[in-house]
């Protein structure tokens, strides 16, 4: 009979861990919370000092059954939960559903956590060397953050249902998210365009037919900016005639420091850059490869640290393992020197590792054949950028150039790399090397001969809608919620359609910018930038135990409570209109309307009740089917891969799993798809391919 007990939260953890352990160990899980706030009420008792009333979730009475008869049998309880506040908050819970408190008191148990940050072998067991007792202050910390966020839901919620239209909600952190994107979208609105232009010179060295492209900078001053055509034509004026001589030349080095290891953040983001991930379906995957998967030769291991964390902070066995591998695979040359990384800030919490692989030998090329396709590019994505982070810089090269033409200068900057370093393992897409070649020939003095000079007009940018990637990077850098929110809280502003999703862009809708609206009219803190990071202060001294969780919720509270019933009474009825389609009902004639169900858009008449047609709604691309002229859509098939396809279907089985293009192939005339950057033909026989950004760039011009 097994001595010990061990409990998990995930039963994918459950097979990795108990290789690991002896026979006298049982691992079982408690499948996340058993314990949880009761979904009908508020579930806080704020007329007794707010007090939490916690009940059993529904479905997990079987589990505890299970997991009370485990208990009886062993004589040590190991809580194995996640480790961080929300893993210490459910051994705290499984502690109370299970009586292990009183068990303990008897002495009839010992009772003990334990956390690792990786699921390994030697972690595991080295968890079991160094048991501890629950922290408490985690757990308020955690209890904290989830009384707050159900007063905020449970008392908004209900009054943009009456106000607005039901299954809308608010929430701590959402709101603020929501706000920030509409902030963002009014000052792409207010945005004024200024004019600009840009003026380059060709420039040939004596005997050379390759031109150097100059870039005008200014004159004695200092840079000039052109403004307009006036000044561009009196420039060029001045010019005519003008002796382009070479006054100066610098040549010198740069370095470009290798990447730290992954964050939560910094892997969604990159993530959603490089792989076109959500940041719902990195956190996903990241999960796999942090519970375990079955690797050929070596069974279910875990393959990645704990995902969940703001520390760039790498262990010392783990960077030594590092630096060895990095040593006998590329050359002593290439191991960094002296610590990598920088000092975390006081935003970050430093209890766990950054992301980084468990073993840095297993090499994405060791595993490829045992991981599904987007589980192997994200593990290849992390083992580079942990590879790099213990590797040299990258060293360059460079000369900058000064040519003087009349009282104008021009410049001219190229770089060369000298030394690869960490890039002969990770590249980032806007590592880019100048576009003219190393300046090695130029000397102070020389003249050279003029092609052309080449002028362009442009306008300034309004700043650029938010990803989620960018927006993941802005709620870190304010300080507002943490790791493991940042996925859900996208998700939701996502599924309560009050941001659409297009092109990674997000987009306000008109149902987001009515809330965001009342919630800045009617709860001005809620929804305030730094109430809401002042707040992940407080929640995070919580956690260290220098506030009293209690005190942050009797100052949060009253003012909410009195803000909500002002609002019931004041606040007027917003009618939100459906969107109307142009899909013709096929059983009465009204234009459709668009809806929302549990799975999606769908098309409905606005008739009902008198008449209940309803259609399946496809998303058009604005590009002809290439066989039949009709619109093609976006479908999905029934395992939920998109495609695109003729909306006049099955008439028309045109299908491809990339984008079309209105763009004719020049080689065959068939019609071509979009896929990364590139234009490829939908004509598999013929092959030709251009790049996407400049064939862009050529129907624009």
């Amino acid at each position: 009979m097994a001595k010990y007990l061990v409990i998990v939260e995930s039963p994918a953890k459950v097979k990795t861990i108990k290789k690991f352990l002896g026979a006298n160990y049982e691992v079982d899980a408690s499948n996340g919370h058993v314990r949880d706030l009761p979904k009908s009420q508020l579930g806080i008792d704020t007329e007794h000092d707010y007090e939490p009333k916690y009940i059993t979730i529904r479905g997990k009475g079987d589990i505890l059954a299970k997991l009370r008869k485990e208990v009886k049998k062993a004589e040590v309880i190991y809580l194995a939960t996640d480790p961080d506040r929300e893993g210490e908050a459910i051994s705290w819970h499984l502690m109370k559903a299970l009586k292990l408190d009183e068990e303990s008191e008897k002495k009839d148990k010992k009772v003990y956590r334990i956390s690792f940050n990786e699921i390994t072998k030697n972690a595991v067991k080295s968890s079991l060397k160094t048991p501890r007792k629950l922290d408490v202050n985690l757990v308020d910390a955690q209890q904290t953050r989830r009384i707050l966020d159900r007063m905020v839901g449970y008392r908004i919620s209900p009054l943009l249902w009456a106000k607005v239209k039901r299954g809308l909600s608010a929430g701590r952190v959402q709101s603020v998210a929501l706000r920030m994107i509409c902030d963002r979208e009014e000052e792409i609105n207010a945005f004024i365009p200024e004019e600009y232009w840009n003026l380059e010179a060709e420039l040939f060295q004596t005997g050379s037919k390759k031109a150097l492209t100059a870039k005008f900078h200014g004159d004695s001053n200092g840079k000039l900016p052109i403004h307009n055509k006036g000044e561009l034509d009196q420039i060029l004026k001045d010019l005519e005639g003008a002796v382009y001589t070479v006054a100066e030349v610098k040549n010198g080095e740069r370095n470009k420091k290798a990447p730290l290891p992954f964050t939560t953040s910094t892997l969604q983001q990159e993530a959603s850059k490089t792989l076109n991930f959500s940041t719902q379906k990195t956190m996903r995957l990241a999960q796999q490869l942090y519970e375990g998967v079955e690797v050929k030769g070596h069974g279910t291991i875990g393959l990645i640290t704990y995902l969940r964390t703001d520390s760039t902070r790498v262990a010392e066995e783990a960077d030594a393992a590092a630096r060895d591998y990095i040593e006998k695979t590329y050359g002593e040359s290439y191991v960094a020197q002296g610590e990598s990384g920088k000092k975390n800030s006081g935003k970050i919490q430093d209890a766990h590792e950054a992301i980084r692989p468990t073993d840095i030998t297993l090499t994405p090329v060791k595993v490829k054949e045992s991981l599904q396709r987007d589980l192997f590019r994200l593990y290849q994505l992390i083992w580079k950028r942990f590879t790099a982070s213990r590797m040299r810089s990258a060293l360059y090269q460079t000369v900058s150039v000064k040519v003087q033409a009349g009282k104008y200068d021009f410049t001219l900057s190229a770089s060369k790399l000298a030394f690869d370093g960490f890039m002969s393992v990770y590249v980032q897409d806007d590592e880019k090397e100048e576009s003219n070649a190393l300046l090695g020939k130029l000397e102070k003095g020389m003249e050279l001969s003029l092609g052309k000079l080449n002028s362009s007009q442009h306008f300034t940018q309004p700043p650029a809608h938010y990803t989620e990637a960018s927006l993941v990077k802005a709620l870190e850098e304010q300080g507002i919620g943490r790791p493991s929110t940042y996925a859900p809280t996208i998700t939701t502003i996502i599924a309560r359609r009050y941001v659409a999703k297009e092109n990674k862009n997000l987009y306000i809708t008109e149902l987001g910018e009515v809330v965001n609206r009342i919630m800045k009219e009617n709860f001005p803190s809620i929804v305030d930038l730094q109430f809401t990071a002042n707040m992940e202060y407080l929640l995070d001294r919580v956690g260290e135990g220098s506030v009293d969780w209690k005190t942050v919720v009797r100052n949060f509270y009253p003012d909410l409570d009195e803000a909500v019933k002002k609002a019931e009474k004041e606040l007027e009825s917003v009618t939100i209109a459906d969107e109307v389609s142009d899909e013709i009902c096929d059983h009465c004639g009204r234009n459709m309307v668009i809806k929302y169900g549990p799975h999606g858009k769908f098309l409905a008449c606005p008739g009902f009740p008198d008449c209940k047609n309803t259609k399946p709604y496809f998303e058009k691309i604005g590009v002809p089917c290439p066989k039949c002229g009709k619109e093609v859509v976006i479908k999905k098939t029934k395992k939920g891969r998109k495609y695109y396809g003729c909306e006049n279907n099955p008439e028309c089985d045109f299908m491809s799993w990339q984008k079309p293009s209105t763009t004719v192939c020049p080689e065959c005339g068939s019609y071509m798809v979009e896929k990364g950057n590139k234009l490829l033909c939908g004509n598999e026989q013929c092959g030709y391919s251009t790049k996407l950004r400049e064939n862009s760039q050529t129907e624009k011009e």
